[in-house]
């Protein structure tokens, strides 16, 4: 389908396209309301998408890089987007980034926002599977690197993590302490049921489980990723008569809110409850007791995002060494392995 151009609005609301420009730019002329609303049913009755740089650059990509993240106050999305900002700043770009707060209508807005601008290439955490994402991105046929997570509706080149073998490895070392079982602090109702890397948790730790001949019924307890509203649940959860011998969370922002709980229901961790999490925040090191986890080479994904978003195939497989296990410079999915990072509140001697 032809894309539509400012022609085509100026041609359906009777005026010149001069008039259309000075509608989408708000000036430097005025418009008469009766035309401005003509020109405005025009656009939408069309689909027109106006180009937000000028027109010299119509042809051309500018220095910019859109990175579309659910919530940059967590901080393993905070500490992405840093390393994406200096992976791009090696390369001469510069990042624009926006916070979909888990909302479709959001990410979408930022979507067309970025892509208007005529962005080099855009990263997206998206925050679920969104049709209406996925069909912004084909009407744009833009660059879009998907980053940590891949979702359904989107087939574009990812870069993620072995979060299900990470997970799966977490769990089998908390059962190594001798713990009768490992329960699962997972998302929320609305957690995509795949490509999104709490789900891989959750299935990590359940193959670990099957694999060790115990049950997972009732064992997983559903919490918000941050670390305040997991304190509420896991006050809930701790204070009752089935408090679990030990914890897995699917994100360490949830790993510091149980531990906050801990502490005050003056329950003693890792002596009475073991605790873990996932993304090895810089925070998780300075926790009491320093919080084991999983951790993986944020720069390198970073980098590896950044040179896919604007074409340069530098990177090259995974990390940069070509490792087994990771995937090739051609392929559409880059998956980069995880280690544990092994802390005292597991019961380990912190390393």
């Amino acid at each position: 389908m032809a894309k539509v151009t400012r022609d085509d609005v100026a041609r359906l609301a009777g005026t010149s396209t001069a008039v259309v420009s000075y509608v989408i730019n708000n000036g430097p002329r005025p418009v008469a309301p009766a035309t401005r609303e003509r020109v405005l049913a025009a656009i939408k009755e069309l689909g027109y998408r106006p180009d937000r740089v000028a027109q010299a650059m119509a042809s051309q990509r500018t220095d910019l890089i859109g990175l579309i993240v659910p919530d940059a106050r967590q901080p393993f999305f905070a500490e992405m987007a840093h390393a994406v900002e200096q992976a791009a700043a090696e390369r001469g770009k510069m990042v624009l980034v926006g916070n979909s707060d888990y909302l479709d209508e959001r990410e979408v807005h930022y979507l067309r926002a970025f892509l208007g601008m005529r962005v080099s290439g855009l990263i997206l955490i998206s925050q679920g599977p969104s049709e209406h994402a996925a069909t912004e991105i084909d009407a744009w046929d833009a660059r879009v690197v998907l980053l940590h997570r891949r979702p359904d509706a989107i087939d574009d080149v990812a870069v993620v993590l072995d979060d299900v073998g990470g997970a799966r490895r977490l769990t089998r070392h908390l059962l190594d302490h001798g713990h009768a079982y490992v329960a699962c602090l997972g998302g929320v109702d609305s957690t995509p049921e795949s490509g999104d890397p709490v789900t891989d948790h959750v299935t990590g730790w359940r193959e670990a489980m099957h694999e060790a001949g115990l049950p997972t019924e009732g064992r997983l307890f559903k919490a918000p990723y941050n670390r305040y509203d997991a304190y509420r649940v896991a006050l809930d959860l701790l204070a009752g008569p089935d408090r679990p011998p030990a914890l897995v969370c699917a994100t360490d922002d949830q790993a510091i809110g149980v531990l906050r709980a801990a502490r005050e229901l003056r329950i003693d961790v890792p002596g009475e409850l073991a605790v873990a999490g996932f993304d090895d925040v810089k925070e998780a090191a300075l926790t009491d007791p320093p919080l084991t986890t999983v951790g993986s080479d944020r720069e390198a994904m970073a980098r590896a995002a950044v040179d896919l978003a604007i074409g340069d195939q530098r990177s090259g497989n995974g990390n940069g060494n070509g490792t087994a296990g990771e995937s090739g410079p051609g392929d559409r999915l880059r998956q980069f392995p995880v280690t544990l990072k092994i802390r005292g509140s597991c019961g380990c001697p912190d390393n």
